[in-house]
């Protein structure tokens, strides 16, 4: 049973029991993806987990892609829903369910044919090339699942369901390490067995996760006739908020594909590191995300209700949740950031890699406020349509993250690549609550 209501409950309430399934969700997500470099970098090598880390940015580029298309599509989904407006709620989810279904065969072809140059492009070492650009194309054939499951999340998120989302993700990632045992030990079938695991995983959710959206929707009835199954007006409105939003999702791991191609400069050993580093910073910045993201659908909700105030008053209390998030993921990394890198790298077989891990995770950890703050003010533009400025904040923030690391990596050594991220945190936060400052964004409407 619903324990909230974001138009009616107290803002903070209703942030904080929407946003704790997300982020228990977002944490099995990044358990689930994290899984293949554990298990192939104990049971297979350095360069197995090395190879997971190379075809990692990229995958995540298309991670990304999906997450914010989801966005886009949610914020219409849940203005409709704080309206009342349940048909044309519907109509939004099968135009955003069909439309992205058709993007992602069309990324699934793209992908295929582009891995290996895209690979060589970023300097991928040529000792573990060959696996990565195994694991890459194995993993582009599951990429619809990766799509629907990602929408299908996003639109239970923005009708108030977080807790569909969480359950199947739990579902999935316990799925997917057994799975990835199996191929791995059982069969001893490596890194191709990892991202066979994970294809198998995410189809089999994206199909459970479909079936429980159609019978949700049922429950939404309208006494205005069945709703249409798709509307180009709407697609277009999408567009307008997902277009962004996937610029925004998408802005951090564009900018590890950017920059690891300076990191890959440094040799298979340094970027095992960081790619360990990279995933553990992943886990932490979920609460930060999953905040920003229910913020996005408190905004948008309601906004549709014309309830400005609320929107205010929530936001304020997003500030609350970041600094304690972040003050506890703060305190654990600088206590045990050697023991959380040895979970991947045993600090005496891969010194270097140990190294350049526990050196990138350590120095982050004073940060993850900033990306927290950065998050909840672009889901306030987000969640009401102000999209130019939101845009444009993202675009510097990876424009800053790849100047430094591409200009000072020569001189400051790897290290450049992650001072590179806090400055690109705080500049896009500081454009982006201006933006906030303004209330330009209250007077927004992408319903009519």
């Amino acid at each position: 049973m619903q324990k909230y209501d974001m138009l009616k409950d107290s803002p903070g309430k209703s942030l904080l029991f929407f946003a704790l399934p997300m982020i228990l969700g977002n944490l099995f997500q990044q358990f689930y993806n994290m899984a293949d470099s554990i298990i192939v970098a104990k049971f297979v090598g350095e360069n197995a987990l090395a190879a997971v880390g190379a075809s990692y940015s990229l995958t995540t580029v298309f991670i990304m892609i999906a997450i914010g298309g989801g966005m886009g599509a949610s914020v219409l989904t849940s203005q409709y829903m704080g309206a009342g407006e349940y048909k044309k709620m519907r109509t939004s989810v099968y135009t955003a369910l069909i439309s992205f279904f058709v993007i992602s065969i069309v990324m699934l072809i793209f992908g295929i044919a582009i891995n290996e140059k895209l690979l060589r492009t970023l300097n991928t070492p040529e000792n573990i090339l060959a696996d990565s650009v195994l694991y890459l194309k194995i993993y582009f054939i599951g990429l619809p699942f990766l799509f629907m499951y990602n929408v299908l999340s996003a639109v239970f998120n923005s009708l108030g369901k977080s807790q569909i989302p969480l359950y199947l993700l739990i579902f999935s990632s316990l799925l997917n390490i057994a799975l990835d045992l199996y191929m791995v030990l059982a069969l001893n079938m490596a890194v191709a067995g990892v991202a066979i695991a994970t294809v198998i995983a995410q189809g089999i959710s994206a199909v459970i996760s479909f079936v429980i959206l159609m019978k949700t929707l049922r429950n939404y009835k309208t006494s205005e006739g069945q709703p249409e199954l798709y509307s180009a007006t709407m697609l277009k409105r999408m567009v307008y908020i997902a277009i962004p939003s996937i610029l925004q999702q998408s802005i951090v791991s564009i900018g590890m594909l950017l920059v690891q191609s300076v990191v890959n400069v440094f040799g298979s050993s340094a970027l095992a590191g960081y790619s360990a580093g990279m995933r553990i910073e992943s886990i932490c910045i979920v609460p930060m995300i999953a905040t920003g993201n229910a913020i996005s659908t408190f905004t948008a909700q309601n906004l549709g209700a014309s309830q400005t105030k609320r929107v205010k008053s929530g936001y304020h209390a997003g500030y609350g949740i970041i600094i304690a998030f972040a003050t506890l993921i703060c305190v654990i990394i600088a206590l045990f950031h050697n023991q959380i890198i040895s979970s991947f790298i045993d600090p005496e077989s891969g010194a270097e890699a140990f190294a350049v891990g526990s050196s990138y995770l350590k120095f982050m950890g004073y940060f993850f406020a900033l990306i927290g703050f950065k998050a909840i003010t672009d889901g306030v533009l987000r969640g009401s349509g102000d999209m130019i400025i939101f845009t444009a904040a993202n675009l510097v923030n990876l424009g800053i993250r790849v100047f430094v690391a591409f200009h000072f990596a020569p001189i400051w050594g790897i290290q450049a690549v992650w001072y590179a991220v806090p400055m690109g945190w705080a500049t896009n936060y500081l454009i982006s609550f201006s933006r906030y400052l303004t209330g330009n964004w209250s007077r927004k409407d992408i319903m009519s």
